[in-house]
């Protein structure tokens, strides 16, 4: 049994998919339906039920998929743990964060003290990000998906960040100090494509009793100041999202009722090896996060 033909495998059994696998893995089809076929006959049970070109994970494969991940977990987490020995990767850290503009201001404080660190930074799926943290693929993830009840991992809550609504400064409701959702459900908004962020607003929309009059849907925070800007709609912008803005022709109003907010949590693999630069970077971004809360 070789590792190739597990990575191979981990592949086929993520994906249910042998050309989807293939290309991923830079192989021909063939080739790798091959591999996996050898692999079943060394193991003496098939490990997918297969009916034409559909293929699906059996009890069989599920069983020794759990093996499989735990083994090459396990010969990783060796890896790092020699190379960092060898300070040979001392110096790098990997993350998952949330879409917002304080990650650069984040990023560069930290390498002030630590110039040689170098990151690789990820802005990927809730599934892909806990699939990465068992595996130790990535040292920390900066979210405001976590809950409690996700408990597998270690996590630490970081803040609350508070949703306010952005008027343009020529808004009626630009000279109040807040303003309840409901009163504002005529509006047409202008409002993220998609994302954790639009979740969340949905979701207060809905509980202030209305669904948002879409005007626009964009991808950026530039571009939703800018509508802002030229009165074609109101928009909701994070308080982390606020702290970068500089700009006196749209007004944030604090939301009154429902109390607007996201929960950002910290959250790392207890169980999987870091390196002593990961485990500071850590302990920065805690401090980091406390300066925000009570500046």
């Amino acid at each position: 049994m070789e590792l190739l033909q597990l990575k191979y495998f981990q592949t086929v059994a993520r994906l249910e998919h042998m050309t989807r696998a293939a290309k991923e893995l830079s192989i021909a089809q063939p080739s790798l339906s091959q591999t996996i076929k050898r692999l079943e006959n060394e193991i003496g049970v098939p490990l997918f039920d297969r009916k034409g070109r559909r293929i699906k994970l059996n009890s069989y494969g599920k069983l020794f998929l759990k093996k499989v991940e735990t083994a090459l977990s396990i010969l990783q987490e060796g890896k790092r743990e020699v190379s960092d020995l060898a300070q040979v990767k001392n110096d790098r850290i990997a993350l998952a964060v949330m879409r917002t503009p304080i990650v650069p201001d984040l990023l560069s404080s930290f390498r002030k003290k630590h110039p040689y660190v170098r990151f690789r930074v990820k802005q990927i799926s809730r599934d892909t990000v806990n699939r990465q943290l068992e595996n130790g693929d990535i040292d920390i993830c900066i979210t405001p998906y976590y809950r409690e009840r996700e408990s597998r991992f270690s996590w630490r809550e970081l803040m609350n960040d508070e949703i306010y609504l952005a008027v343009p400064k020529s808004h009626p409701l630009a000279s109040e100090e807040s303003v309840s959702l409901r009163e504002i459900a005529h509006e047409p908004f202008i409002l993220k494509s998609g994302g954790a962020f639009r979740e969340t607003t949905d979701a207060y929309c809905r509980m202030a009793g209305f669904q948002p009059d879409i005007a626009f849907e964009v991808d950026d925070s530039l571009s939703i100041r800018g509508l802002v800007r030229e009165g074609l709609g109101v928009a909701f912008f994070s308080s982390l999202t606020l702290r970068t803005i500089r700009d006196s022709s749209i007004v944030p109003l604090r939301i009154s009722q429902p109390h607007c907010f996201r929960t950002i949590s910290l959250v790392w693999n207890e169980d999987r090896y870091h390196s002593p630069i990961a485990a500071q970077f850590r302990q920065f971004v805690i401090h980091y996060f406390a300066a925000l809360n009570h500046s």
